[in-house]
């Protein structure tokens, strides 16, 4: 990064570094700009203020939002081995579902690939590394839904999708999201992908929203479904369990592993 003049160009500089790293650290910016430690501080609060940063112990990262959302392939680096524990714990609440909804991002691929060996299942979803890891699986039938393939995510969206998508009764629905909140409910930066989500949501009797940590208290553009609509939220330890019992008073069971 470059030395800057003012506040407002400082902070601009964070948050597109933030965007291009995932994170940032107070440290390693105040020495970067030239600026106190309690000056960079100080700008993340306005920044998190604003709803475009969240911060941590030492440092930020990005809110997605309109204007910013993480490609699937940044996803696949960030928070990894706590994904995993989630998809895992997520594809035991399977039940007697026979037809599943497996939402676009990693989270939900990862739970696509959890799903138990030799078990008969219908899938639905608009993910194309999803369907991908699924194909092969002579148990599992694949319904990949149709529509504009996002290049950031590879899932597909608009009319073609959610028309296809309500068509369908789905026993569970495995729901990722780019922010989740108690008083804003699930949130997506893309009108497009909200409507997919909302239609996933309105079309299964079951729902389950998997995702870490720090989704929760975040908040994006486009809100598709509220807490109480789940039976079952899905995240690592990285969520208290005070926070985790206020979402559960909402309604679903919060397992955190």
């Amino acid at each position: 990064m470059v030395s800057v003049r003012s506040a407002e160009e400082r902070q601009r500089e964070i948050v597109g570094e933030a965007r291009r790293t995932g994170s940032v650290d107070v440290g390693e910016l105040a020495e970067e700009l030239g600026v106190a430690k309690e000056t960079i501080r100080r700008d993340l609060r306005v920044l998190e203020s604003h709803g475009l940063l969240r911060r941590t112990h030492g440092g930020a990262y990005p809110v997605e939002s309109a204007g910013f959302e993480t490609t699937l392939a940044f996803r696949t680096t960030l928070h990894v081995p706590e994904k995993r524990r989630i998809a895992a714990a997520a594809a035991e609440l399977l039940g007697e579902a026979e037809t599943v909804f497996i939402d676009e991002g990693y989270t939900p691929q990862l739970i696509a690939e959890a799903l138990p060996e030799g078990r008969p299942l219908t899938v639905v979803t608009a993910s194309l590394a999803a369907a991908g890891a699924l194909a092969t699986r002579d148990e599992i039938t694949v319904l990949l839904l149709g529509g504009r393939v996002r290049g950031g995510t590879l899932a597909t969206v608009e009319h073609w999708t959610t028309k296809m998508l309500a068509a369908f009764v789905i026993d569970l629905a495995f729901v990722g999201a780019n922010g989740i909140s108690r008083e804003h409910g699930l949130t997506t930066p893309d009108p497009a992908v909200s409507e997919v989500k909302a239609q996933a949501v309105r079309a299964s009797r079951r729902r389950v929203f998997a995702g870490v940590h720090t989704k929760f208290g975040a908040v994006s553009f486009c809100r598709f479904a509220e807490v109480g609509e789940f039976e079952a939220i899905v995240t690592s330890t990285g969520l208290p369990a005070s926070e985790a019992h206020r979402y559960a008073l909402q309604g679903p069971q919060v397992i955190r592993v």
